[in-house]
C-alpha cells in the first residue's frame, strides 16, 4: 500500500474536512499565535478559543498547573465576546484555508441560540461546536449533565442556524451515552468526546488550593483512557460521527481513537509542550493507515475487535 494513495478526507455529517486532525479550542489561541510553528492550512480544522455572548474576565489566577500526566486549567472562558471575535479574529481565521469551527458557550439556552444566530452565514465559519461542558464555569456544565437540557440547547441552536453543529460533552457524568443520544436527538451533526475532567490540586502546607478557581479541568495523557472509553461506548449507541479528544499526542493516540469509533480527533494539551505535534501527526497518518491495508480514514473508524 502506497501512503500517497491514502484518502484523508472525512465527513462529520454535513461538514467535510481535508483530514481528521483538528486542534482543540482553548489550546491554540486564535491561531495567530501558532502561525510561525504550524502550517495552519494543512490542518483538518481549527477550533479557536471559546467565545461567549458578552466579554468575560475569566477566573482569578493562578489559572493553570501541571499535574502528574496532565494539566489542570481554570481559565473560566476568558474572552472578548462574540462581536470582538467577529471583528478582530474571524477575518484572519477565514483566510487560513482550513475549516474554522467556532466554539461557543452560553449561560442559558437562549444565549446559545443568540450566538448561533449571530454566527450563522458569516464567511469563514464552517461549523459551531457547542461547549456544553466547561467544568470551570458556574452553570455551564449543567447543559452537559442532563439529557433534556443538552437536547434543548442543541435543538435551539439547530433551529437558529444552518451551520453544522458539534456537541462537546463532559465526562463528569455517571453515563455519557444518554447525553450523547440527547445531542443526536436535538440535531447535532457530530458529538465531541470529551471535555476535561473536573479535578483540583492543593498546597497542603499552606492549606490552600493551587488554582484561583479552586477546581479546574484536567486534560492531557491522564484522561486518554477515559476519552477512549467514552468514544467506544457512544459509537455503539449513536449514528452521528464522533470527534475524539483527550490526551492525543502521537499518531498511535490518533489511530487508537479512530479504531475505537472516532472519525476525527482534536489535539489539545500537547500543543502547549509540542507546538508542532499536529504536523508530526499529519506526516505520520498516511503510513499508519497504509500499515492497516486501508485506502481511507473511513475504513478504520470503529473497527475495534472486542470478541
Amino acid at each position: 500500500m502506497n501512503p500517497g494513495d491514502i484518502q484523508l478526507t472525512v465527513e462529520l455529517g454535513r461538514l467535510r474536512l481535508a483530514n481528521p486532525i483538528l486542534v482543540a479550542s482553548g489550546t491554540f489561541g486564535y491561531a495567530r499565535e501558532m502561525a510561525g510553528l504550524v502550517d495552519l492550512g494543512r490542518l483538518g480544522g481549527i477550533l479557536p478559543k471559546t467565545i461567549t455572548l458578552q466579554p468575560r474576565a475569566g477566573n482569578p489566577p493562578p489559572r493553570t498547573i501541571e499535574t502528574a500526566g496532565g494539566m489542570l486549567n481554570s481559565i473560566g472562558l476568558d474572552n472578548d465576546g462574540v462581536e470582538a471575535f467577529i471583528q478582530r479574529q474571524l477575518p484572519y481565521l477565514a483566510g487560513l484555508g482550513t475549516a474554522i469551527i467556532v466554539s461557543i458557550a452560553g449561560k442559558s439556552e437562549q444565549e446559545f441560540v443568540e450566538l448561533a444566530t449571530r454566527l450563522d452565514g458569516l464567511p469563514g465559519v464552517a461549523a459551531l461546536e457547542l461547549n456544553l461542558s466547561c467544568p470551570n464555569v458556574s452553570g455551564g456544565v449543567d447543559f452537559g449533565t442532563r439529557p433534556e437540557r443538552c437536547q434543548a440547547v442543541v435543538a435551539g441552536a439547530r433551529q437558529a442556524c444552518s451551520l453544522p453543529l458539534l456537541a462537546k460533552l463532559t465526562p463528569n457524568v455517571t453515563d455519557i451515552v444518554p447525553i450523547a443520544q440527547a445531542a443526536e436527538a436535538g440535531g447535532a451533526d457530530a458529538v465531541s468526546l470529551i471535555n476535561t475532567c473536573l479535578g483540583m490540586a492543593v498546597h497542603w502546607r499552606h492549606r490552600r488550593p493551587l488554582l484561583g478557581g479552586v477546581t479546574g479541568g484536567l486534560s492531557g495523557p491522564a484522561i486518554k483512557p477515559i476519552a477512549l472509553r467514552a468514544v467506544y461506548q457512544v459509537a455503539r449507541a449513536v449514528r452521528v460521527p464522533l470527534v475524539g479528544i483527550g490526551g492525543i499526542a502521537s499518531i498511535d493516540d490518533v489511530m487508537e481513537f479512530l479504531v475505537a469509533g472516532a472519525r476525527a480527533v482534536q489535539v489539545g494539551t500537547a500543543n502547549f509542550y509540542n507546538p508542532t505535534v499536529s504536523m508530526q501527526i499529519l506526516d505520520a497518518l498516511p503510513a499508519a493507515l497504509a500499515e492497516l491495508g486501508v485506502t481511507s480514514v473511513a475504513e478504520v473508524v470503529g473497527t475495534l475487535r472486542v470478541e
